[in-house]
C-alpha cells in the first residue's frame, strides 16, 4: 500500500513539471542586426527558431496591433515606416499541441530624422500673478484659462492674459494637487497629480461637473487635445490618447528622437497639428507628431527665466497657450509674474 502511494506522488509530481515546462525557452527570436534598435526608415527582419524538437502547429506574430502568420524558421518582415516610435513588444505566439506558448523582444524605433533646433523672439510681455504654481494654461477664444498647483494652493483660473486679472477662481479641494488642463465642447478637463482622478467642469459656470478616474496611467501631468481626442502626459514616456466621451486611455504615443525615447513630458499644448511638450524641469519644450511620437522640433527657451522677479519660490518653465487667431504662442512658470508671447525662430 505505501508503495503504491508513493508511486502515485512520483506519478503526480511529474506530472506537475511537466505541466509547468516553461517551453518558451526551447524557442528564440532571431532579429537580424546587430541590435533590436531600428529607426522608421528600416525593415525589422527576423524569424523564430527552434532550440529543441516540438510539433509546432502554428506561429503568430503581433507589433503594434498587426498580425503576421509565418512557418517556424520561416524569415518574415515588418516596415517600420509607418508604425508609432518607441519601445513596442514584438510577441511571438506558438501553438505547440494545443499548448499556447509566448515570446516578447522590445524592440526600439527611432526617428530617423533629428529634430529641428528653435531659439525665441519675445513680441510682448504680460503681468501674470507670480503666486500662481503654473500646471496648465490654455485659450478659448480670447481668455486665458489655468490650472495651478501646490496642495491646498490648487485651482482654476479664467485669466485676463493682457491685465493679468483673474476673473475668476475655482479652489481645488485640499486633497487635490492640480496639473494640466484642456478645453473641449464647452467643458474644461483638468488633472490632478496623484489622486488618480481627473475633473470636468462647465466652460460657462465653472461649476465642477464630474470626475473621471486614471486608468495605466497613474498620475496626472499635462494636457491637450485635438478637438476630438484628449492626449494626457503622466511623468513617464509615454502621452496617452484618451476617449473624449469616456476618458478612457485607449492607446499612447511615445515621444521619440534620432537618439532616444524622452521621458517627464509635463504641459502639453496643441499647435497646428503637433503637441508642444514642456519638459520637466528643463528650459525647452519639444514638438511632437501625435500620429507617431516623431519628436520634429526642440525649442531652447533658455534666458527666459532670468527676465521674471527672482524670488525664493520662482520655480521652473511650465506653461504653453496658443492663441490660434493670432497664432501667437505664450509661455510661463511656476510663481513667474510674467507671461511672455513669443515667435519661434528656427537656429
Amino acid at each position: 500500500m505505501r508503495i503504491i502511494k508513493s508511486l502515485a506522488v512520483i506519478f503526480l509530481t511529474l506530472n506537475f513539471f511537466s505541466c509547468d515546462e516553461d517551453l518558451s525557452k526551447d524557442f528564440k527570436v532571431l532579429v537580424e542586426g546587430k541590435s533590436k534598435t531600428f529607426t522608421n526608415s528600416e525593415v525589422l527582419k527576423a524569424s523564430i527558431k527552434a532550440l529543441k524538437d516540438h510539433e509546432v502547429n502554428s506561429v503568430d506574430i503581433k507589433f503594434q496591433g498587426e498580425l503576421l502568420k509565418v512557418q517556424l524558421s520561416e524569415s518574415f518582415s515588418i516596415d517600420l515606416s509607418q508604425l508609432k516610435l518607441g519601445d513596442h513588444k514584438l510577441d511571438v505566439i506558438l501553438d505547440i499541441n494545443g499548448e499556447e506558448v509566448k515570446l516578447s523582444e522590445t524592440i526600439k524605433i527611432l526617428n530617423d530624422d533629428s529634430p529641428k533646433l528653435y531659439t525665441y523672439e519675445i513680441v510682448n510681455t504680460y503681468p501674470h500673478d507670480i503666486s500662481a504654481y503654473t500646471q496648465g494654461l490654455e485659450f478659448h477664444a480670447d481668455t486665458l484659462y489655468e490650472s495651478t498647483g501646490q496642495r491646498g494652493e490648487s485651482s482654476l483660473r479664467k485669466v485676463n492674459y493682457k491685465t493679468g486679472e483673474v476673473l475668476k477662481h475655482v479652489e481645488l479641494d485640499q486633497f487635490y494637487f492640480g496639473e494640466g488642463l484642456t478645453i473641449l465642447n464647452d467643458k474644461i478637463y483638468q488633472l490632478t497629480w496623484q489622486s488618480q482622478e481627473g475633473l470636468v467642469y462647465d466652460l460657462e459656470t465653472m461649476d465642477l461637473l464630474s470626475k473621471f478616474a486614471y486608468s495605466e496611467s497613474k498620475e496626472g501631468w499635462g494636457l491637450c487635445n485635438d478637438g476630438e481626442q484628449l492626449y494626457k502626459s503622466d511623468g513617464t514616456n509615454k502621452i496617452w490618447i484618451l476617449d473624449p466621451e469616456s476618458l478612457e486611455e485607449e492607446s499612447y504615443i511615445q515621444p521619440t528622437t534620432h537618439k532616444a525615447v524622452l521621458n517627464q513630458m509635463n504641459e502639453l499644448e496643441w499647435v497646428e497639428g503637433k503637441i508642444y511638450a514642456n519638459t520637466y524641469q528643463k528650459d525647452g519644450v519639444v514638438i511632437i507628431d501625435p500620429k507617431n511620437g516623431a519628436v520634429e522640433g526642440v525649442v531652447d527657451f533658455r534666458g527666459l527665466r532670468e527676465k521674471v522677479k527672482q524670488h525664493s519660490n520662482l520655480d521652473v518653465l511650465n506653461g504653453i497657450a496658443y492663441h490660434k487667431s493670432t497664432q501667437r504662442l505664450f509661455v510661463t512658470g511656476k510663481n513667474w509674474n510674467k507671461l511672455f508671447e513669443v515667435k519661434l525662430i528656427e537656429k
